[in-house]
């Protein structure tokens, strides 16, 4: 009998280890490293989300899987106020522990395996490859998902506004796709973390009843705390939607016990019941993000998209390892498009997460 293959031997090579000889390089600069990859987040987190974290700390008893009462309603609440939802109550969320672990792991918890496909726009965040792979699911990319052949596709991943392009799709686009995806029967996850953080668009949710037509049959947004609030470190994010999708899936995460820590659920309540945090965050994402776009237009670069999200979508029309080569000469890492599939191949996606004073020195230097 032949061995089971072991889940790592599915996955491709993590991406992030190829860039440690550029990143040495960067940090060789006299002026110090300036990093613009990862997309981290730099800025504190908000004193009174500290304050209920802290408030909460004496939990000794197991949270829920499902969150408490509070913190569904702060999430029923957000999706009416931020998404423009209707009529949700609490089967319509569930909080889960950072989005990472949800895209990773959707497509095994769905019961996906030989045979169905998890479909995903060509240029995307790889964990969706992830999750396909770690469920032995087939994995299909897209332009217009409507062009795709629907036979066998179970998942269909959505991302608006997008990591890495910050490409955002439009109320008619989303409705066009919803209804597509309805008329094969096939689920729609929307990831839209980045969805507080458009410049020259404002992105929409799928939960818009303009979109959905006033029913969440098939849909589920997912939406994370991680930019928005400074929240990376916390792991807090939740999905919503469809109760009969989010339905299963939380008994099946009672099981494996995902839950989020209960002083992190009670940091999300004050989270999202404050709305300015999140404008004073986006005021200074603003400001570096002007920076270093003119910077980076001076230096010779194009920028594509970008119209949301955390990032810089450039080219020099070049292999995109070959600037990262020399973005790394002057002291600056970012991330090469080729890790968000072929299509980046002479793209740099560039971070706008480091602090003031590390923009305005990459600015400088650029």
């Amino acid at each position: 009998m032949s061995a089971v293959p072991a889940p790592i031997d599915r996955l491709p090579e993590f991406p992030w280890d190829k860039l440690q000889p550029y990143k040495k390089t960067a940090e060789a600069h006299p002026d110090g490293i300036v990093d613009l990859s990862v997309g981290t987040p730099v800025d504190p987190v908000p004193e009174l989300v500290q304050k209920a974290l802290i408030d909460a700390a004496n939990s000794p008893g197991y949270p829920t899987v499902w969150g408490t009462p509070e913190l569904r309603d702060a999430l029923v609440g957000w999706c009416e106020r931020r998404l423009g939802a209707r009529d949700l109550g609490h089967g319509n969320v569930l909080p889960v522990v950072g989005s990472k672990e949800l895209v990773a792991w959707l497509p095994t918890q769905l019961g996906l395996g030989p045979g169905d496909k998890v479909a995903y726009p060509r240029l995307a965040y790889p964990t969706y490859e992830v999750g396909a792979r770690l469920a032995l699911a087939d994995h299909v990319t897209y332009d217009d998902p409507t062009e795709l052949d629907p036979e066998g596709i179970r998942l269909l991943w959505l991302n608006s506004p997008s990591n890495p392009t910050g490409k955002v799709l439009g109320k008619a686009e989303l409705t066009r796709v919803v209804a597509w995806a309805r008329d094969h029967g096939i689920l729609v996850f929307s990831d839209e973390c980045y969805l507080e953080l458009g410049w020259e668009a404002d992105p929409v949710s799928v939960l818009h009843p303009d979109v959905n037509g006033g029913s969440y049959e098939g849909l589920v947004s997912v939406h994370s705390l991680s930019k928005r609030s400074n929240l990376a470190g916390y792991r807090a994010a939740f999905l919503a939607g469809d109760e009969t999708v989010l339905a299963p899936l939380l008994q099946l995460r009672k099981h494996g016990g995902m839950m989020t820590s209960a002083p992190t659920q009670a940091a999300v309540v004050a989270a999202l019941g404050d709305e300015r945090h999140v404008q004073e965050q986006r005021a200074r994402y603003a400001a570096r993000r002007e920076l270093l776009r003119e910077a980076l237009l001076r230096h010779g670069f194009r920028i594509e998209h970008s119209e949301a999200s955390l990032y810089l979508w450039a080219t020099r029309g070049e292999s995109c390892w070959d600037t990262v080569s020399h973005l790394a000469d002057l002291g600056i890492l970012v991330a090469p498009g080729d890790f968000y599939g072929e299509a980046g191949a002479r793209f740099v996606r560039v971070a706008l997460t480091a602090t003031d004073e590390r923009v305005r020195a990459a600015a400088h230097r650029l």
